[in-house]
Formats: C-alpha cells, sequence, structure tokens
C-alpha cells in the first residue's frame, strides 16, 4: 500500500486568485434538493454566469450509491432512503454529525486534471485533520481518508472522510464527507465504498469532542492552501 500523506499535494489554485463562496447550509438540506442545487450551479459556472462555491450542508440519515456501486453492498435497503447518484465511487452514508462539502469548482481556470482535483481534496481533508491533530493518511486502491489506530494487540485503519466527485464541463460537483459526530451505526446498512476490511470513525469517536462549528473552521483554513482564497 502507498501512503501519499506525506508527499506534496497536487495544488489547484486559479490563475487569476479569483476568491471561492463559501456557505453553509443551516439545518438538514434533503439530499434531492442539494443534487438539483448543484446541477444548476455548476452549469452556471460553465457558462461563466456564477463563481466557484463550497457549499457546506448537513443531511438527514441517507445512503447514496455511485456509480460504482454494486448491490450486494447495499445489506438493508430498509433503513434508510437510498439515492442514486452520479458522483464517483460506491455506497456511502451521509447523515446528522457528518459534514458534507459540494465543492463546484472550475478546473479549466485551474487545471485540467482529475488526479491532481482528487488529489487536492486529499490534501484538504487531511490539513483539517490535522488541526487536530489526526494523521489522515490515503492509501492506494482505497477512496478516502483513512486514520491508523494502534494500540498494544491492536491495529486497523478505519475511514474517518470519502471523496466522490464529478465533472460536468471541466466543472467538479458532489466532494467530500468528513464524520465529526455521526452514529457510526448507521453505517450498518451498507458496505462503506466497497471495504470490508476497514471500519469507519470519526473525530468524537477517536476522542477529540470536536463541534460542527470547529470542523467547519479547520475546513476552512486548509482550505486555501490548497485551492486559493476564500471571498469575505
Amino acid at each position: 500500500m502507498l501512503d501519499r500523506s506525506l508527499n506534496t499535494p497536487a495544488h489547484l489554485r486559479r490563475a487569476d486568485n479569483e476568491p471561492v463562496e463559501w456557505r453553509v447550509a443551516p439545518g438538514y438540506v434533503p439530499y434531492s434538493e442539494a443534487v438539483a442545487f448543484m446541477e444548476e450551479r455548476a452549469a452556471l459556472i460553465a457558462d461563466g454566469a456564477a463563481g466557484e462555491l463550497v457549499w457546506l450542508v448537513e443531511h438527514p440519515p441517507l445512503y447514496t450509491a455511485g456509480v460504482s456501486a454494486k448491490e450486494s453492498d447495499l445489506i438493508d435497503s430498509t433503513l434508510f432512503p437510498v439515492f442514486t447518484t452520479g458522483r464517483g465511487g460506491q455506497f456511502t452514508y451521509h447523515g446528522p454529525g457528518q459534514r458534507v462539502a459540494y465543492v463546484m469548482l472550475d478546473l479549466s481556470a485551474r487545471r485540467k486534471d482529475v488526479r491532481a482535483f482528487v488529489q487536492a481534496l486529499e490534501a484538504w481533508v487531511i490539513g483539517a485533520l490535522a488541526q487536530f491533530n489526526v494523521a489522515g493518511e490515503i492509501r492506494e486502491g482505497r477512496v478516502g481518508v483513512w486514520v491508523a489506530r494502534k494500540s498494544p494487540g491492536f491495529s486497523r485503519e478505519d475511514k474517518i472522510a470519502a471523496i466522490g466527485v464529478k465533472l460536468r464541463r471541466w466543472v467538479s460537483f458532489h466532494g467530500i464527507s468528513l464524520n465529526v459526530e455521526p452514529n457510526l451505526a448507521h453505517y450498518a446498512g451498507i458496505v462503506p465504498c466497497g471495504q470490508t476490511e476497514h471500519g469507519v470513525t470519526s473525530l468524537v469517536d477517536l476522542g477529540l469532542p470536536v463541534t460542527m462549528d470547529e470542523a467547519d473552521e479547520a475546513l476552512k483554513a486548509a482550505f486555501e492552501p490548497v485551492f486559493g482564497p476564500i471571498a469575505a
């Protein structure tokens, strides 16, 4: 396995240094409404009619199936609503206590490189986790950001953040989800991202009493070194 967590990340700053809008949604956003909003905003960005946006939301409990999802990885379809979505990846969970960041960026103004974009998202999440002294790591062949958990007689790697994106006309949407304090038992209805040999964790599960506001501030601070300035 390759650990890229210490490698220099691929930055995707705009040459014109145009700031990105940063928006936090109040309450729980229904998933279908979020997708409709992203579709509309991404089209406007591609047309030059709107600026880039990072939109932070929380969803009610639900499962989403990415384009690589396997039907066998949906263990219990009766627990929560299941949405088929066009993002990359397999099954994942969204719900209260999880910060979902929808990233609508124009890669034609940054770099038309999907791999570099995913690596930049990884670097962003890892930078945010570092502010809580959590070492986020990347593993070859496994999507997302992972935390190595070791103690005498115990060793395991748990996922703390998922990444799933879609590009249309070189504008991104969907994005990342960071587990702050979700109910981890809600993952029982799926095989998260097709991984059967690893678990899931959260900042609070790691013993860190981090609030959603604190997680948002960490994400905001870590965003600028990778993607450039945020609009005031």
